[in-house]
């Protein structure tokens, strides 16, 4: 009943969308930031107030405080820049994280069981212990874990410990026998089981065979909560637009339906699973304000390179033999790609080895669709690692690379290990798509990384892990304004939205993020301690961190 009732709520209050379309700004009143410095991510300079009238960035003669309910903010030194967007993450998969046993940081597999063993504490007996954030590679032992000590730790609850990047995960014993997993199971296509020496499994799976695990379904109000939980961490973050990757029917019904309890003020950029069929053959729309836009799909074409999932063109250097795992066959992806341009739908493919961006481009470029692939701005999502005859291939198919800073930060301890020299030389490359002249929109994959973007900002411009010395790709490293123009113009072009969003510019929506340090000129190591004052979507404050 719930879910029936959703759709019918979103099918009545919902737009339909043509290729071009601009989402539309929230009516609200007046705003004004005064004694503020603007940077407008354009070529002219923004003088005097910063204000906003309906939801519209505006002059300042333009906007008289005292009607409509306005406000005011006195803020001498503050920096504004257009909202900053993240165009990569997942809003269930960051509530769910803010709920889960935290893993991201674990020094030990002990300390993982630790946590796990005290998180089961909690719970009634059988009740599943999930948890995610595990990075083998942050160890001293960098083997991917047995389950052994996990189900002595835990022997009365099922246990699902998913991997940082979302592409492996860890089952005790009662998890595994959930799943059905044994001694001689098989692992269904674009998945891999790992087992012992004595022919049993470890407790590791790895991509597809993920799914064999029955994690527990969640409710229509837990999926709410979360969803909320996850919008309150990114106002904090300075974020006013997320692109949520990879959702689902179940989870844009509790979307739209907070929506119309006046509960949801995120700007949010669908990406639908691709195994919505249904409701990627019904086309882009969105609600009449704008902040819930669904125009895209995401694919799949292989897996993460923490994992060795990543699809390389030879083997990996510390793996010799094994080139990584398709989780969609080339011939999906092509299906996938005809499927979403006969629709009018973006498809957003999620490519990390140079053999899973090759498919990709294989993909896109057999399409066939009014107005050309270019009009459609099919995206590959991470573009990680890439073939040298593949990137003028990005330029001349028109598609675009939406890629994550923080990877390169965290993957480098390991990262030239997997791929060798040479390749490495062709992976991270902002810069080089960047000399291509293409638009690289900029995100986090959070919760596979953090949904600060301040961590992005340090990232690609100073390709230095945090605290560390070390650069990797140095080469790649961007200007503050490039940096900056990924999390904004770049991220808007993206989704269809740079008419209307990304720069600040009269008559733009006033999506905003206010800042107590100038990114553009501060030390290095302050793009990580910038504080945000202000989050602003539409013209409506939705986040006050000034000092109390």
């Amino acid at each position: 009943m719930f879910v029936a009732a959703v759709v019918s709520f979103a099918a009545s209050c919902a737009a339909l969308l043509g290729p071009q379309d601009p989402p539309q700004p929230a009516s609200t009143g007046t705003l004004r930031l005064l004694g503020v410095t603007v940077h407008t991510g354009t070529d002219t300079p923004w003088t005097g107030v910063l204000g906003a009238r309906h939801g519209r960035l505006a002059r300042p003669d333009d906007v008289p405080v005292e009607h409509h309910g306005g406000v005011q903010f006195e803020l001498p030194g503050a920096f504004v820049t257009a909202g900053i967007q993240d165009a990569h993450g997942h809003l269930l998969g960051l509530g769910s994280a803010l709920v889960e046993v935290d893993l991201v940081g674990t020094t030990s597999f002990e300390e993982v069981v630790r946590k796990a063993a005290a998180a089961a504490e909690k719970l009634p007996k059988g009740a599943w212990v999930l948890g995610r954030g595990w990075d083998q590679n942050d160890w001293a032992d960098k083997a991917m874990p047995h389950h052994r000590a996990l189900s002595a730790a835990v022997p009365d609850h099922p246990v699902w410990l998913t991997r940082v990047d979302g592409h492996a995960g860890l089952a005790n014993q009662l998890a595994l026998a959930a799943a059905k997993i044994g001694k001689g199971s098989v692992a269904p296509s674009g998945g891999e089981i790992l087992f012992d020496d004595d022919g049993q499994p470890t407790g590791v799976l790895i991509d597809n065979a993920m799914a064999k695990v029955p994690e527990p379904a969640l409710s229509a109000e837990e999926l709410r909560a979360r969803l909320l939980a996850a919008q309150q961490a990114c106002f904090a973050a300075g974020l006013t637009c997320v692109h949520d990757a990879g959702v689902s029917r179940a989870v844009l019904d509790a979307m739209v339906a907070l929506h119309g309890e006046g509960r949801w003020g995120l700007r949010t950029y669908v990406m639908l699973a691709a195994g919505e069929r249904e409701l990627i053959a019904r086309g882009p729309w969105q609600t009449p304000d704008g902040l819930i836009t669904v125009r895209a799909v995401k694919g799949y074409a292989d897996g993460a390179l923490g994992s060795r999932g990543a699809v390389l063109l030879e083997p990996y250097a510390d793996r010799p033999a094994w080139k990584g795992l398709f989780l969609t066959p080339e011939k999906g992806i092509a299906e996938l790609a005809q499927r979403c341009a006969e629709h009018g739908m973006q498809l957003c493919t999620h490519a990390i080895g140079d053999a899973a961006n090759r498919a990709v481009l294989d993909a896109y470029a057999a399409v066939q669709c009014d107005g050309g692939l270019a009009s459609r701005r099919f995206r590959v999502e991470h573009a990680q690692v890439i073939a040298e005859d593949d990137f003028a291939r990005f330029r001349s198919l028109g598609v675009l690379p939406s890629m994550q800073p923080t990877h390169l930060t965290s993957d480098m301890p390991w990262a030239p290990q997997r791929l060798g020299p040479a390749r490495t030389l062709r992976a991270y490359a902002y810069r080089r798509f960047h000399a291509l002249g293409l638009p690289v929109p900029f995100g986090s994959d959070f919760p596979v990384e953090s949904v600060d973007p301040r961590k992005g900002f340090y990232a690609a411009a100073t390709t230095r892990a945090e605290g560390g010395d070390v650069e990797l790709r140095p080469d790649q490293k961007l200007s503050r304004a490039e940096v900056i123009r990924g999390f904004t113009a770049h991220a808007a072009y993206g989704m269809f939205a740079e008419k209307v969003l990304g720069t600040v510019e009269a008559g733009k929506i006033a999506d905003l993020t206010v800042w107590d340090t100038n990114l553009l000129t501060c030390p290095d190591a302050q793009l990580l301690t910038a504080k945000v004052l202000l989050t602003i979507v539409g013209g409506r404050v939705v986040y006050d961190g000034r000092p109390k």
